[in-house]
């Protein structure tokens, strides 16, 4: 976009830092990651877009409360979950139409046939509620890109490796068996947002559709990575999904300021290596991440990945070097911080609980479902106007090479080490 996502400013000491969208960008251009892949310019969602998931009243509250105002709307502040996690910054209606926008296009460029894979690092805000933010959340995107699937896929996977659970994705699809949410994250009944126990597996016609993988404090790259490889193998093979949505939060990356597992980034990005080699159409989104140098590394280095290139550990030079320091590698060392507490029995234990619950589904559902997930009845559209849209598409789509572009005025970025320090006290958590 010509306004940047990254250059909205959820406030100096929120963790949230939508800068480091910024850094990936930079990131991606000087790698010449743009030279393998078409880059578009996505419109913002319009108000219609997203009312299709979120209720009329909390829109018609995001739509007219302002930094300048929000003292005339304070009555509303508890009932749509206003406070330090999800507060009143300057274009907050703005940034959530972009990074919505752009998760709906990208679900139409799979839709059209024009990429098999698309990517929307802004996206994958997997917290908020059909009825009020949470956890940084204010629009869900993720809900929305998946209803655009469903008009043309009978059956899709959403796969969500950020340490949070994924917890509004799977309340919005909770009671529907044509779509699937497999999360893979920390829990133990406290950590945020306090949903994601094994049992949580669907209800209705969505029982058994909902997978949650919850694991312990400072799980290692192996183990990390040969339970995701069995989970998924097991997914596909019993679901058997016509699109995938792929969400990428770099929070479970070993020294995030807010996670506690041990990923590295190679360790993260197998599992987008992984799910690449489904050869199903795939949308790859973003998330959390909050130690901004090492999402920016990882996103970059994942981007690398879905257009098959192999990129030097040596980072190129940006304007944003010092962000980097002292190593300038793709892949510093980020493991060892916390202590593994997943042990061989309990990691085991769980694969086979998961499989087990697989098995109860006994093959995918028939394409032939009369039943719509919730609050879709009434909203495939026409053949025209899904023609229209597929020929917009194809008038919009351009390459484009930004490596010289100026930076916007309005972009924000504080000291690296705002990424080390403490909260100062604040429980913020996504």
């Amino acid at each position: 976009m010509r306004e940047q996502g990254g250059n909205f400013h959820y406030g100096k000491f929120h963790p949230m830092k939508p800068h480091r969208l910024t850094l990936t960008n930079h990131l991606v251009l000087n790698y010449g990651l743009h030279k393998y892949m078409d880059v578009f310019e996505p419109r913002r969602a319009t108000e219609e877009e997203i009312r299709e998931f979120h209720a009329d009243n909390y829109i018609d509250f995001l739509k007219r409360v302002t930094p300048d105002n929000q003292n005339e709307f304070t009555n509303y502040f508890s009932e749509f979950n206003i406070g330090d996690d999800c507060p009143i910054f300057d274009g907050m209606w703005d940034f959530c139409r972009i990074y919505s926008g752009a998760s709906i296009e990208a679900a139409r460029k799979l839709i059209s046939g024009s990429a098999d894979i698309a990517v929307n690092w802004m996206g994958g805000l997997h917290h908020a509620k059909k009825y009020e933010p949470s956890g940084f959340c204010y629009v869900n995107d993720i809900v929305l890109a998946i209803l655009q699937l469903l008009r043309f896929y009978p059956r899709v996977l959403y796969v969500d490796i950020d340490i949070h659970h994924g917890d509004g994705v799977q309340e919005a699809f909770y009671t529907t068996d044509r779509v699937m949410t497999c999360s893979f994250h920390k829990y133990n009944g406290d950590f945020f947002p306090g949903t994601g126990s094994i049992d949580e597996m669907g209800s209705g016609l969505g029982k058994f559709f909902a997978i949650n993988v919850p694991l312990q404090d400072g799980i290692d790259d192996n183990s990390y990575t040969q339970l995701f490889k069995t989970v998924m193998t097991a997914v596909m093979e019993t679901f058997k999904p016509g699109a995938i949505v792929l969400q990428c939060g770099a929070d479970s990356l070993g020294l995030d300021r807010i996670g506690v597992f041990n990923l590295s980034i190679s360790a993260h990005g197998e599992c987008v290596r992984f799910m690449r080699r489904f050869g199903i159409p795939m949308m790859v989104i973003g998330g959390g991440g909050y130690t901004i140098r090492n999402v920016a590394r990882c996103w970059t280095y994942e981007t690398g990945i879905v257009c098959g290139t192999e990129l030097p550990a040596a980072l190129p030079n940006t304007i944003y070097n010092e962000f980097f320091t002292p190593d300038y590698s793709l892949h510093p060392q980020l493991s060892g911080r916390v202590i593994n507490h997943n042990s061989r029995a309990y990691l085991n234990a769980l694969t086979a609980r998961i499989l087990e619950q697989l098995r109860y589904l006994k093959g995918a559902p028939s394409v032939q479902m009369q039943e719509s997930p919730p609050d879709i009845q009434g909203f495939l559209e026409t053949e025209e106007s899904q023609k229209s849209d597929v020929q917009n598409d194809r008038l919009k789509d351009s390459r484009e090479d930004r490596t010289g572009r100026r930076e916007h005025v309005a972009e924000f970025y504080e000291s690296d080490h705002d990424q080390d320090a403490e909260d100062d006290g604040q429980n913020m958590e996504v």
